[in-house]
């Protein structure tokens, strides 16, 4: 497509050149797809060349086009709209370049001379409550962009750095050492990240009573949060396991290990995986390393009560706390810790953090402390800041435990699916255990596209029953496309149709052929796009796009009734390639694809 787009740029170089005798090199030119409502299939904007050429838009749109057409056997006709000139292109190149696109192999790499060293961080989980919705658009969003950079050749590592330690765990910790009698995963009969979130909400429950109880007394309210003796136990707590407490070490370790088993699961059930996972309990020394560095070099200072800070405020940020006056760390500090560890292992030249706006702050500090520090990964982080997930009934809040549980809205999605699925009546055929691997499939497919297709930066309102429609701008409409394009492919099998036939007798192709032709060759740019600004969404429309494209044609092109066998083997061989491209596309976010329906 690449090279289909340079060729008619230096042809309408050259048209300006003799039409006008003019110098306009091909790449200062801009093409673009033409607009549905006209013909052609590349529009160039005649606009600019105005002040240059000295005419209107439209005498230059009718001069190029009439060159073009008498001149370049690539263009076969040319329409002028006011300031915009579109381009009909030959079958013939729409057909060259449908025989490039299926002799690529699948999985080829789009080159774009990017960053080749590449760790996607994403998930971080907190080890004291399971995964909710917001934790859902952050993984989906990273594996995602993890994927899209993997197709431009980039080696990628996916991580993980959890959040296994701090005050937060501690509050857990806390709650069930004296709420929670023995209780297990296996006793209470759920998940183990449950159980942990159980507790969490439990510590808030009870913090809020003694708050309220200090206030009673004429205790300050700033000061009772401060002085109530769950906080102030779950304050010591922390020391304690920072000074390797072994009945506390003890509990942590048990409560984490029952976190991890829940979270595997979840992971398992949504379909994303990791390549290294980081723990914040191994990495928090290393930060506290940093800042004695820091320190020793000037550019960290320390205050009166012991605590460590650095003065940002000619970065246009403010003086940020880097450890505690007790000696104990804070979340910048394990960061310190976790970006030199990752550049270790890796040498990376893109380090990307997929981490909600809320920390847009913070992630600033972190980049503006590396460089005071002079570290030479500075540079190469980049905050994939995303906007949060909202619901129909409002935001969530983990503490008062009306949190928007993932594993609850993942069961709910496919329920959904299922329902949706039934109702048309696309499962015929199937047996039980296939249609349940459908279900899931098409629930998870509806809840990714539709995170995914927003773009990652605007805050967003996830609406599950519209998210599993078979029609519309959704993951199930596009799933159901695939799966009616491999129902013709099997049907070409049977019929003896091959998707290699020698296409070279083809001359002519149909105006929705042409069109799904176009849409094909834009895959490579697609990537590429989406890489630049690493941006899911991009791949999530241009995947909607060919799923569109498709059925027009599907709707005027006849397939098996067609007696020309050329054609009919050029149809089937134009299914093909849509196929591999919807897969290809839909891998790129993490959703499957079905092959029946």
């Amino acid at each position: 497509m690449q090279q289909l787009e340079q060729s008619i740029k230096a042809a309408l170089s050259t048209a300006i050149q003799q039409a006008f005798g003019a110098s306009v090199a091909p790449d200062q030119l801009t093409i673009q797809p033409t607009r549905k409502e006209f013909a052609g299939s590349f529009t160039l904007v005649t606009f600019s060349l105005t002040k240059m050429l000295g005419k209107g838009p439209e005498q230059i749109g009718q001069a190029l086009g009439e060159w073009l057409v008498a001149n370049e056997p690539k263009v076969k006709g040319f329409n002028v709209v006011k300031g915009f000139l579109n381009l009909e292109i030959a079958d013939a190149q729409w057909l060259a370049l449908f025989e490039q696109l299926r002799q690529q192999p699948d999985g080829a790499p789009v080159p774009t001379g990017g960053p080749q060293d590449v760790v996607v961080e994403y998930s971080s989980p907190n080890t004291n409550k399971p995964l909710h919705l917001g934790h859902l658009r952050n993984n989906f969003l990273g594996y995602s962009v993890a994927e899209i950079l993997k197709a431009t050749g980039a080696t990628v590592t996916k991580a993980n750095l959890v959040n296994d330690r701090g005050i937060h765990i501690c509050k857990s910790m806390l709650a069930y050492q004296r709420f929670g009698h023995g209780e297990t995963p296996q006793s209470a009969g759920i998940k183990g990240d449950h159980l942990a979130g159980k507790y969490y909400v439990l510590f808030e429950k009870h913090y809020r009573e003694e708050i309220k109880q200090l206030e009673a007394e004429g205790v300050a309210t700033d000061v009772a949060k401060k002085q109530a003796p769950l906080m102030l136990a779950a304050q010591t707590m922390l020391q304690q396991w920072e000074q390797g407490d072994e009945e506390v070490i003890s509990l942590w370790k048990q409560m984490n290990g029952w976190v991890y088993e829940g979270f595997d699961e979840t992971y398992r059930n949504i379909g994303v995986d990791f390549d290294q996972y980081y723990y914040e309990s191994e990495t928090y020394l290393l930060g506290k390393e940093r800042v004695e560095e820091g320190l020793q070099k000037g550019v960290f200072f320390k205050k009166e009560n012991g605590s460590v800070w650095v003065d940002l405020k000619e970065e246009g940020l403010d003086e940020k706390l880097l450890l505690r006056a007790d000696g104990t760390s804070v979340y910048i500090t394990q960061d310190l810790g976790t970006a030199e560890l990752k550049y270790q292992d890796y040498h990376y030249d893109l380090s990307v953090y997929v981490i909600a706006d809320e920390q847009n702050y913070h992630m600033q500090v972190l980049k503006a402390v590396l460089h005071k520090l002079g570290k030479p990964y500075a540079e190469a982080i980049h905050h994939l800041s995303y906007g949060m997930v909202d619901l129909p009934s409002g935001k969530m809040k983990s503490r008062e435990g009306t949190v928007v549980d993932a594993d609850e809205l993942v069961r709910e999605v496919v329920e959904a699916a299922k329902a949706a699925t039934l109702e048309k009546g696309k499962t015929e055929g199937l047996t039980e255990e296939k249609a349940e691997q459908l279900y899931h499939m098409l629930g998870l497919g509806a809840l990714k596209y539709y995170l995914l297709k927003v773009d990652p930066k605007k805050r967003m309102l996830f609406n599950p029953e519209e998210s599993v429609s078979l029609e519309g701008h959704t993951g199930p409409f596009i799933q159901y496309s695939h799966a009616r394009i491999s129902a013709i492919r099997r049907k070409a099998l049977e019929q003896g149709v091959s998707e290699d036939t020698d296409l070279s007798t083809l001359t002519s192709l149909h105006e929705t052929e042409q069109e799904l032709v176009q849409e094909l060759g834009r895959y490579a740019a697609v990537v590429a796009e989406a890489a630049r600004n690493f941006s899911p969404a991009v791949v999530a429309q241009y995947a909607y796009d060919i799923a569109k494209a498709y059925n027009r044609f599907y709707t005027e092109v006849p397939i098996f009734v067609e007696s020309d066998p050329v054609k009919k083997a050029f149809r089937v061989a134009l299914s093909a390639q849509t196929a591999r491209t919807i897969k290809a596309s839909m891998g790129l976010l993490g959703i499957a694809v079905p092959e029946r329906m």
